[in-house]
């Protein structure tokens, strides 16, 4: 039976946020009450998503480990990898071919921060083979700071655009991903036919531009907050969020 795994990307060196990141990995800091990478495992969980791989990098491993353990507290099975350098999020998953093996999977940046959990959109891409390729928009006021989805009538996604100058559309793409069991024989094509960008890293924009082109890729508009925390601005908005969330309960 396939069913759904669960990897979050949590290495990078998260340089917009130096020096504090210069002793700790990003993902171990603090969002209000709670280090991020909880936020982000909850996520997963909080939608149905029980078996998760965490890609790690860096100095940081022992502290994730001693951290999150075997994901018992989280009620969830966790596993790890690494990833040497910054090889990109395309490359990270790719590590963990291993272990999602022929099972759809979601992924997740180990930076953004939902309000909202996923579970009935997990579930339908679960039983459904309608889609190949979900991928998670925000409506945002300044859509040039990230890449872009361009819409279908039917709800498909037409195209991206990594942080255009003049958007066509104000949907941000999110950190979250759904793809199906095919996705590492697509990512063994990028690595062939398209290679690594010239910053060093393969891009996923580059694999999600393969569904869209080759297969159906949906749009779901999230509700409710969203923002990475990889920015000292965002980190601060993303713990104000929870701050006053946690007041009104």
């Amino acid at each position: 039976m396939i069913y759904i795994k669960g990897v979050i990307l949590a290495g990078g060196t998260g340089s917009r946020l130096s020096p504090l990141t210069k002793v700790t990995n990003k993902h171990l800091l603090p969002v209000y009450d709670e280090p991020m990478i909880y936020k982000v495992i909850r996520t997963l969980t909080s939608s149905g998503i029980k078996d998760i791989t965490i890609v790690l990098g860096g100095e940081s491993v022992g502290d994730f480990i001693r951290l999150l353990g075997d994901g018992s507290e989280f009620r969830a099975n966790l596993s790890y990898v690494y990833q040497q350098g910054a090889g990109g999020i395309a490359e990270a998953l790719n590590l963990t071919k291993e272990i999602v093996k022929d099972n759809k999977v979601a992924v997740i940046l180990g930076d953004n921060i939902f309000e909202n959990s996923f579970k009935s959109e997990i579930e339908e891409f679960q039983r459904s083979d309608e889609y190949e390729c979900c991928l998670f928009l925000k409506e945002v006021e300044d859509p040039e700071r990230f890449g872009v989805a361009e819409l279908s009538l039917n709800g498909t996604i037409k195209s991206i655009e990594e942080k255009p100058k003049k958007a066509k559309t104000n949907y941000a793409v999110t950190g979250l991903y759904l793809y199906d069991e095919k996705i590492f024989e697509i990512i063994k094509k990028i690595i062939s036919n398209v290679g690594y960008s010239n910053r060093g890293e393969l891009e996923i924009t580059d694999v999600n531009n393969f569904y869209i082109r080759h297969g159906k890729t949906k749009a779901i508009i999230i509700e409710g907050f969203w923002s990475d925390a990889g920015t000292f601005g965002t980190l601060l908005k993303s713990s104000n969020y929870i701050k006053l969330k946690l007041n009104k309960m």
